[in-house]
C-alpha cells in the first residue's frame, strides 16, 4: 500500500544549460514567483484563503483480502499477499504469555522466549544467527502478557528457510545449559536495575494492586528467576507451544498454495493443544480513590500513576476511548502534557493510555514531577480526569485528535512486518474481520457525545488507584489530604508513617572484626583493568582511622580519611581528589547528632564544581557512605542476613536508608583466590550494587558489581 505522496528531489535547481533545458524544479520555482507577482497585482480580487481546504474523503487501507487456511495439525494460517516488494514476514503466536506462568515461576515465559533462538534442532545459537543473517533476514521471539510470538523476516526467495527456522525454534529448542545460565544472569541484572527505577516500581505496584489476584498482576522477581530450572523451560515449551490455538500470519510476496505447502512441510508432526488453565480470579471491585505510597528515600522526584480497570479488547467503546485518550494524554499537544508541563512547569511530560490485552485492560494517567509539587500535580491530574467526564471536548480538540489518529494509522501498516503484526493482533484479540479496513472511518465518526460517554464509562477518578513512588517522608502529609494513603517500601513490605524517618541502625557492629591491614582491589571496565581501590584500617589510641584511595584511569582519583571512635561511630571524613580535571573535596565532622562541614563536587555544566554547605541531623549509628565498604566485616553476616542502615552521603549532605540483603551463596573466583561467598544485593542508594562477601570470618569484600554498568571491583589482596 502506498500511503505517501511523491517527494521532489532536494537537489539544488540547476541553471539553464546551453541546450536551453530548464529542470522541473527550476520551472516550478519560476511558476511560483510568477504566481506571487500576479497575486500582488490582483490580490484584492483573489485573496489568500483564510482556512484550510476540507479534508478529502477517507479511503479504506488497501489490504488485499485475507486468505485463510487451517493446516492438518490445527494451526490456523492467515495470508496477506503483497507482491510490491520481494519481502516476507512470518509471525507465529501461541497462547503462552506470562499469563500462564505458574505461581512462583514468574518470568518463565519470558525466559523461554529469549532462549528459543539460542539453540534449536542441530544448530547452535551462533549457527542460527549466522544462518538468518547470512540471507539478510531476522529471527526473534518475545513473550507478552497473553501470547508468545516468534517472528521471521526474509526476502521471499528464502521463504523455505524462514519456515524451517521458525519450526525449529518452536518445536526443537535445545535450551543449552550455558545459554540458560547466561539468560538467567542477564535477566537478574536487568531486574535488579528495574527494581531501583521509580517508573518500573510504579508500574509493578500499579499492576499488583489494580489486578489483585488476576494473573496480569504478577511479574518476575529475582527469587522466581533464580528458581527456574532447565526442566521448567522444557516443560513449558513442550506443553504450551502447540499448534491448536496458535496463529501463523504471513504477509508479503508469496501465494497461498506455496505458503500452505511450506507450512505443512515445516510443521509436520507438530500436534496437540496447550492445556486449559484455571479460570482466573477477576480483578478487585473498584473502591473509593486511595493512594499507595512507595517509599523511596532520597528521591528528588515522584512518579505518579492514576488508573482503574477499563475495557476488554473488543468493547464497542474502544473507538471513542481511543480519541478521548488522545485528547487527554496521548501526545505532546494533549491536555495533561500542556497543563502539567507547559502551563505549570511541574514535569517534563504527562500522559495517559488505555491498554488492550486479551483480558481486562486498564486506563492509566502518568506523570513524573518534582517532589515539592507532587500533591499539586496529583490534584490537577484528577481534576482533568473529572473534566473529561463532565464537559464535552471542544470541536477543535475533537478535529485535531481524530485527524492525528486517522492520519498516522497508515504509517503503522506500511511494511510486511507491520502488516503481519497488525493482522496477528486483530485476530488474536477477536477484533473482527474488517477491523483494519474500517478503523479510520470508525475513528472519524466519533462525536463529542461519544467521547464524553466513553470517558464516563472508562475513567473513574473517584474510585481510582493512585500509586506514588517517591520520598515518603516529604510526601505523606500532603498526600493524605487528597485520599487515604497506604505506605509500603520498594519491596512491598508495609510501613507506618514512623518508618519514614531514618532511625538509628539496629545492626550491632563488632569492632573486633575490623582487622588492621590493607585490602587491594582492581577496578574493571568491560572486563579490562581500569584502575584500583585500596582500603587500609589503622587502629589508633581513640579508635580507628580508615583510609581509602582510588584511581579510575584518567577520569578520577581520590584519597579519603575517616576517623571512627572505638564503637565505630564516624567522627570525621576528609576527602581530596580530582574528577575529570576538577578538584573535589569533602570535610565533614559528626558530633552531637549532626553532620556539618563543606563539600565541593562536580556539577553542570561540564567542568564546573559546586560548593555545598553540609548541616544535617543524623541519627545515632549513622554510617558515612565512604566507610560502608570497610565496615562490612563488622556486620553479623549469615545466610539470611538483611540489614537496613542509615547512610549519610557526605558529598551531597543527604541521608538515605540502604538495605543490604543476602540473596544467595556461591563460589567466587577473584585474583586473590576462590572463596565461598554471600551474594548481597544493595538498594537504597543512587546506584544499586551486588556485593560478594566471604562467608568465613573476617567477612571481607571479594567483588562488587555496579548494576546496569560494565564496572566491577575485584579483590587482588
Amino acid at each position: 500500500m502506498n500511503c505517501t505522496q511523491p517527494i521532489m528531489s532536494a537537489r539544488r535547481p540547476e541553471a539553464a544549460r546551453s541546450s536551453g533545458h530548464i529542470s522541473l524544479v527550476a520551472l516550478g520555482t519560476i511558476v511560483a514567483l510568477a504566481s506571487v507577482a500576479g497575486a500582488s497585482v490582483s490580490g484584492a480580487q483573489r485573496p489568500f484563503p483564510t482556512s484550510p481546504p476540507p479534508a478529502a474523503p477517507l479511503s479504506a487501507p488497501e489490504f488485499p483480502p485475507f486468505q485463510e487456511a487451517r493446516l492438518s495439525n490445527g494451526l490456523q494460517l492467515v495470508l496477506v499477499e503483497r507482491h510490491t516488494q520481494p519481502i516476507l514476514s512470518l509471525s507465529l503466536a501461541m497462547p503462552a504469555g506470562s499469563f500462564h506462568d505458574p505461581g512462583g515461576k514468574e518470568g518463565l515465559a519470558d525466559m523461554v522466549a529469549g532462549l528459543l533462538t539460542k539453540g534449536a534442532g542441530d544448530r547452535s545459537a551462533e549457527q542460527i544467527a549466522a544462518t538468518i543473517e547470512g540471507v539478510g533476514g531476522s529471527l526473534g521471539a518475545g513473550a507478552g502478557a497473553d501470547f508468545l510470538t516468534v517472528r521471521a523476516d526474509v526476502l521471499s526467495p528464502d521463504a523455505a528457510l524462514a519456515f524451517s527456522l521458525l519450526s525449529d525454534v518452536v518445536r526443537r529448542p535445545t535450551f543449552p545449559t550455558a545459554e540458560v545460565e547466561l539468560a538467567r544472569t542477564q535477566t537478574l541484572s536487568g531486574l535488579q536495575l528495574q527494581l531501583t527505577q521509580p517508573a518500573s516500581l510504579a508500574s509493578r505496584f500499579f499492576a499488583r494492586n489494580v489486578y489483585g489476584s488476576y494473573p496480569y498482576a504478577r511479574s518476575a522477581t529475582p527469587e522466581s528467576v533464580r528458581g527456574l530450572s532447565r526442566e521448567d523451560l522444557v516443560a513449558y515449551q513442550t506443553s504450551r507451544l502447540r499448534p491448536d490455538g496458535a496463529l501463523l500470519v504471513i504477509a508479503g510476496d508469496i501465494r497461498l498454495d506455496e505458503a500452505r505447502k511450506l507450512a505443512e512441510q515445516a510443521f509436520s508432526g507438530w500436534t496437540g493443544s496447550a492445556p486449559a488453565g484455571a479460570t482466573p480470579t477477576p480483578p478487585p471491585v473498584r473502591q473509593p480513590t486511595h493512594i499507595v505510597l512507595v517509599h523511596r528515600p532520597g528521591s528528588v522526584q515522584s512518579n505518579i500513576i492514576v488508573g482503574n480497570i477499563a475495557l476488554g479488547p473488543a468493547d464497542p467503546l474502544r473507538y471513542a476511548t481511543t480519541v478521548a485518550n488522545r485528547i487527554l494524554g496521548g501526545g505532546a499537544d494533549s491536555r495533561l502534557f500542556t497543563i502539567l508541563r507547559e502551563e505549570k512547569g511541574w514535569t517534563y511530560g504527562a500522559y495517559s493510555n488505555v491498554t488492550r490485552p486479551r483480558g481486562p485492560g486498564v486506563f492509566q494517567a502518568t506523570a513524573e514531577v518534582r517532589t515539592a509539587v507532587t500533591d499539586s500535580a496529583l490534584t490537577e491530574l484528577l481534576a482533568q480526569l473529572r473534566r473529561l467526564r463532565a464537559q464535552p471536548v471542544t470541536g477543535e480538540e475533537l478535529e485535531a485528535a481524530r485527524g492525528s489518529l486517522v492520519g498516522s494509522f497508515p504509517l503503522t501498516i506500511e511494511t510486511a512486518q507491520q502488516v503481519a503484526g497488525a493482522v496477528s493482533q486483530v485476530r488474536l484479540l477477536g477484533l473482527g474481520a474488517d477491523y483494519l479496513q474500517q478503523y479510520r472511518s470508525r475513528l472519524a465518526a466519533v462525536t463529542q457525545a461519544d467521547i464524553q460517554a466513553a470517558a464516563r464509562a472508562v475513567i473513574h477518578p473517584d474510585s481510582a488507584l493512585v500509586v506514588v513512588v517517591g520520598d515518603g517522608a516529604k510526601l505523606y502529609d500532603a498526600l493524605r489530604k487528597i485520599a487515604p494513603v497506604r505506605i509500603i517500601d520498594a519491596e512491598g513490605a508495609p510501613l507506618t508513617s514512623d518508618d519514614l524517618v531514618a532511625k538509628a541502625s539496629t545492626v550491632t557492629l563488632d569492632p573486633r572484626a575490623l582487622v588492621a591491614g590493607v585490602d587491594s582491589f582492581n577496578v574493571l571496565l568491560q572486563g579490562r583493568e581500569f584502575g584500583f581501590q585500596r582500603y587500609e584500617v589503622k587502629p589508633d589510641a581513640d579508635g580507628y582511622t580508615l583510609v581509602e584511595s582510588s584511581k579510575l584511569g584518567p577520569v578520577a582519583s581520590q584519597t579519603t580519611t575517616l576517623r571512627l571512635d572505638a564503637e565505630l561511630n564516624v567522627r570525621s571524613v576528609e576527602q581530596n581528589g580530582t574528577m575529570q580535571g576538577q578538584k573535589t573535596s569533602i570535610l565533614v565532622n559528626y558530633a552531637d547528632g549532626r553532620a556539618t562541614g563543606t563539600a565541593s563536587m562536580p556539577a553542570p555544566p561540564a567542568g564546573a564544581v559546586a560548593p555545598i554547605a553540609i548541616d544535617a541531623e543524623v541519627p545515632a549509628g549513622v554510617i558515612d557512605d565512604n566507610a560502608l565498604m570497610m565496615l562490612l566485616p563488622t556486620m553479623p553476616w549469615t545466610a539470611s542476613a538483611r540489614f537496613t542502615l542509615p547512610v549519610f552521603t557526605s558529598g551531597q549532605g543527604k541521608l538515605e536508608s540502604y538495605t543490604l540483603a543476602v540473596a544467595g551463596s556461591e563460589d567466587v573466583e577473584v585474583p586473590a583466590g576462590t572463596f565461598k561467598a554471600y551474594r548481597v544485593e544493595v538498594t537504597g542508594g543512587s546506584q544499586p550494587m551486588t556485593l560478594y562477601i566471604s562467608q568465613d570470618a573476617p567477612h571481607r569484600l571479594l567483588r562488587m558489581a555496579i548494576v546496569g554498568a560494565p564496572v566491577e571491583v575485584v579483590r587482588v589482596r
